[in-house]
Formats: C-alpha cells, sequence, structure tokens
C-alpha cells in the first residue's frame, strides 16, 4: 500500500510538472497555444491584444503547479518534508476533485472554453484530485 502512494505522489508530480509547462507555455505560444489547450476565444483575444491578463494567469497557474509538483515529491520521499505538506497535499487534491465535478456549474461562467477543453481539464483534475489525496495519505 505504501508502494502505490509513492507512486501516486510520483504520478502527480509528473502531471503537475506537465500541466506546469503547457501553462508556462502559453506565455509564449500566445492566442495560438491557448486555442490548443481549449482556453476560449475571449482570453486568446485578449493575448493577441497584447494584454498583460493572459500570461499573468499563465505564469500563476504554472507556478502553483510547479509548486504543489514539488510537494507531491516531497510526498514521494523524493525530497526532505516541508511545512504544511499534508495539508497542502489534501487541500490541493479537494480542490482537483471539486474542480472535476464542478464543470455543470462552472461552463455558463466561462462560455467562451471549448468542450474539449472541459472533457481534458476535468478528466486531468480528477486525476491529479485522486493522485494528491493518495500522496497527502502517504505524507
Amino acid at each position: 500500500m505504501q508502494e502505490l502512494a509513492r507512486l501516486s505522489s510520483m504520478a502527480a508530480a509528473l502531471l503537475d510538472t506537465a500541466a506546469a509547462i503547457a501553462h508556462f507555455a502559453c506565455i509564449f505560444w500566445g492566442a495560438r497555444g491557448l486555442r490548443l489547450l481549449g482556453a476560449g476565444e475571449r482570453i486568446a483575444g485578449l493575448a493577441e491584444a497584447g494584454h498583460w491578463y493572459p500570461p499573468l494567469i499563465s505564469t500563476a497557474i504554472g507556478t502553483l503547479l510547479s509548486l504543489l509538483a514539488v510537494y507531491a515529491l516531497s510526498g514521494a520521499g523524493l525530497l526532505g518534508p516541508l511545512p504544511g505538506q499534508r495539508p497542502v497535499l489534501a487541500v490541493a487534491g479537494a480542490v482537483f476533485l471539486f474542480r472535476a465535478v464542478a464543470t455543470p456549474w462552472l461552463k455558463p461562467l466561462f462560455q467562451g472554453n471549448n468542450a474539449r477543453f472541459w472533457v481534458v481539464s476535468s478528466a486531468i483534475c480528477l486525476t491529479l484530485g485522486l493522485l494528491h489525496l493518495a500522496a497527502a495519505l502517504r505524507s
């Protein structure tokens, strides 16, 4: 059981890192990258106009995901323990799970996001939520 929790922590770190890289890449890809990831025309249009909001949001999300990857690596025992490790991983898991199941309520608020975005991001959030909760149990 401990090995499964350790593998879950490592998988969470890997997925957090991949998601962080995708968000950071959108800073450089601009509107094209945002469209590719399904973020919607409103945010892509802002990026095309050179608005500060898309790169700021991409940076903030990428930074948060990078921090979660470090916590997940710590949860896997690959780094030393971090302050608040268990609660951070548990809260991250709960937030990801909430995001995964809240799609019907969030979708009307972000009408520009395409169907692929909702399906893919919800599946990723569900997976990340379960993996982070498993990491929290191991910590």
